[in-house]
């Protein structure tokens, strides 16, 4: 692992998986998403990872005219790298989910590297009243879905995106077998470090919430990858802090948002993206590291610039 002094924060602000009558506090209007990621980036996070949503009712959009409208007030109210997602969501098409990174042509997209099972039909049974006609079989319909991408796909990606616009990637890593798969295309030359391996725990058909498992796949890496990678991680969950926390210990970095968990302690929702970037900027700093700045983010990574983007 390629280790620095400083910790990047990355935050998630809303993602795929979580629906309005979750939690009221999370954003799914193009406002909501502008100002949640705009607060998190002043509490610290110097990575943004976006995802898009249908503003009538707040169902994932893989459509580059939802991601537009929120994507320049951030840039102009931040200096954030700006993370699009191409995971989108089980239910979109590849072509689909790539329609907003080839439109805004960020400095970093998500890059998930190998299919998995995706389940969080569990997160249903907290909701006593659902809002929206969508959410209750999207969420329930979860067992039965696979979050796809093959090999096929993953070349596309890392060459119509990648190759194309100079983008980087955070390869979310859900499973030890996902950093062979990133290994292999290192190999052939689709892309070159430092890789952001994104090490995804927790989530029901992924490798589970346990600190033995961020351990090992920190092993593996380095036996893979050396100094040519940084890593980071998260848990989905109430397992995020703890996984933060250990991934900051480990010399690695941060990834906190209401797209990984809507709670900032046992039973309490988290109010704001901002809240959590707080508290695990809170615990970082006390174990003695420093946070990265956008900047400094951007030369860690090897980055493009903020100048070089289309939006």
């Amino acid at each position: 692992m390629r280790k620095h002094s400083k910790v990047i924060i990355t935050c998630a602000p809303t993602g795929s998986i979580h629906t309005p009558s979750m939690s009221p506090h999370l954003p799914v209007t193009a406002d909501q998403i502008a100002e949640a990621a705009i607060g998190a980036a002043q509490a610290g996070a110097a990575i943004l990872h976006l995802h898009a949503r249908n503003d009538v009712d707040g169902s994932p959009s893989p459509r580059a005219e939802d991601f537009m409208k929120f994507l320049p007030r951030i840039k102009q109210a931040s200096d954030a790298v700006i993370n699009i997602s191409t995971g989108g969501s089980a239910t979109m098409s590849l072509d689909a989910r790539l329609e907003g990174a080839k439109a805004a042509r960020p400095e970093v997209c998500s890059l998930n590297m190998g299919p998995l099972i995706f389940d969080f039909s569990a997160a249903g049974k907290r909701v006593e009243h659902w809002q929206h006609a969508w959410e209750q079989d999207y969420v329930a319909g979860s067992r039965g879905r696979i979050m796809y991408n093959d090999n096929a796909f993953i070349e596309r990606i890392m060459l119509e995106v990648g190759r194309e616009f100079g983008t980087k990637f955070e390869f979310e890593c859900y499973d030890i077998g996902h950093l062979y798969t990133l290994a292999h295309f290192a190999d052939l030359g689709l892309v070159e470090p430092p890789f952001l391996i994104q090490g995804v725990f927790g989530i029901l058909g992924g490798i589970g919430a346990d600190p033995r498992n961020l351990a090992h796949m920190v092993t593996i890496a380095d036996s893979l990858f050396g100094e040519d990678y940084i890593f980071s991680a998260f848990a989905a969950g109430r397992h995020q802090m703890q996984f933060c926390t250990q991934s900051a210990l480990l010399g690695g970095n941060v990834r906190v948002g209401l797209e990984d968990s809507l709670f900032i302690g046992r039973g309490e929702l988290a109010t704001s993206n901002a809240e959590q970037v707080a508290k695990i900027r809170l615990v970082v700093e006390a174990l003695g590291r420093e946070i990265a700045t956008p900047a400094e983010a951007r030369e860690m990574l090897g980055l493009k610039g903020g100048d070089a983007v289309g939006f």
